[in-house]
């Protein structure tokens, strides 16, 4: 088990290494929740997340021949990221082993920070044991991403952080993948204030904690893709079980669609990107998975490294969930004139067009008439119930979204 000297030993060791990330208030989910809720934003962190505080503390505990062999390391994009900043930084060489779907910006970020990335399996644990056979082969030094304790009590740091920063912390939600960033930070939390309420969040695809809480110990999950990749783990740490069992109060899980919200929301209110693990407790608490009863809240957003491209259909998907983004289907006669008035009518409710389909052949279109699919930006769905009727008043009666 780690312990609170192993935090606090980490701690100094990493000095001037890692970013004391900051503890910003969320006025947010402040006003939706009725308690204090404050983000701890390790995304800040040079290579984008958390991970550089254990795998900083675990490179520099390394012995000259460990230096020697090179690091080998499996991981979903930041851990790898993480490693090759400080290996390199350390001038030691390092071959990341990444699953083939990994985000292009993490596969890109990694080599660029100075280490060889080998692209294999469709998922973290394939990547993982294809890792471990390339290190018995060939003698390098494995680096786990978060079944170690060096690397628990490098990410214990930031519970230190949180303590510091907000004296009355009364509750801390934590993003739950494998499970060493949560088993650092409760375990210091805890230590120095046993009071406090420490919740995990995992995606409801692979709920590897819970299930492991559950039959007391570690168990392989099925596999499944999410918007959450870097908390997708199958599998968690037998350290981490460990740990969580005895400092964690809680896990919950969260969904794809809620998930992808707590994203876009951190963009438009906090200014921050966050990615799908990063943005998975405040997911949690933004969605009542967390009853938070007034306490003094600091929710760890753990990673900000998405692809701009799963970025953009994400602010798609959380504009049409907002109603600020509607899909109307209209069926209207095959005539010259009958689209310009229907825009007219769509323009007299200050919606903007954003894309026009017409289709003849498909979904169940009479002779003589046409169906037009319309891509709105509305104000709400306040704004499209006031838009639909408006269509229907006109005469407009086969509409509906899609």
């Amino acid at each position: 088990m780690v312990t609170l000297d192993d935090i606090r030993a980490a701690r100094e060791r990493i000095a001037g290494r890692i970013y004391h990330s900051p503890t910003p208030a969320n006025e947010f989910l402040t006003d939706l929740t009725g308690a204090p809720v404050l983000l701890k934003l390790e995304n800040l962190q040079r290579t984008g997340s958390f991970k550089e505080r254990g795998a900083a503390n675990r490179i520099l505990v390394l012995t000259p021949e460990e230096r020697a062999r090179g690091l080998i390391t499996a991981s979903a994009g930041n851990h790898a990221q993480a490693v090759a900043y400080h290996a390199t930084s350390q001038g030691i060489r390092s071959r990341i082993v990444m699953p083939e779907g990994t985000p292009l910006i993490k596969v890109s970020n990694t080599r660029a920070y100075g280490a060889e990335v080998v692209l294999h399996g469709a998922s973290f644990d394939e990547a993982f044991a294809e890792a471990r056979r390339q290190c018995d082969a060939e003698g390098w030094t494995f680096l786990h991403g978060f079944d170690d304790p060096w690397v628990v009590a490098g990410a214990g740091t930031a519970g230190l952080e949180i303590v510091e920063d907000v004296p009355g912390v009364e509750a801390v939600v934590v993003p739950v993948g494998g499970g060493g960033l949560i088993s650092g930070i409760a375990c210091a939390v805890k230590e120095l204030k046993p009071g406090v309420r420490v919740v995990g969040v995992q995606t409801e695809r692979v709920p590897s904690m819970i299930e492991a809480r559950r039959q007391g110990e570690p168990v392989t999950v099925p596999a499944a893709r999410t918007i959450a990749d870097g908390i997708g783990v199958r599998r968690v740490g037998a350290l981490n079980l460990a740990m969580c069992a005895r400092y964690v109060d809680e896990i919950v899980t969260v969904d794809e669609e809620e998930i992808a919200s707590a994203i876009l929301m951190l963009l438009e209110r906090e200014k921050t990107v966050a990615e799908g693990a990063g943005a998975a407790g405040v997911a949690a608490v933004m969605h009542g998975k967390v009853e938070l009863g007034g306490a003094r809240t600091v929710i760890s957003v753990g990673g900000g490294n998405i692809d701009v491209t799963m970025l953009a259909r994400i602010i798609e998907r959380g504009l049409h969930k907002d109603g600020r983004m509607v899909r109307l289907r209209v069926q209207v006669s095959d005539h010259p004139g009958e689209l310009h008035r229907l825009t007219g009518i769509v323009t007299h409710y200050r919606a903007n067009i954003v894309q026009v389909d017409h289709e003849r052949a498909y979904y169940g279109v009479a002779l003589g008439h046409t169906s037009i699919d319309l891509t709105l930006e509305t104000r709400g769905r306040d704004h499209i119930a006031e838009l639909r009727a408006g269509l229907a008043a006109a005469g407009y009666n086969e509409i509906e979204v899609v």
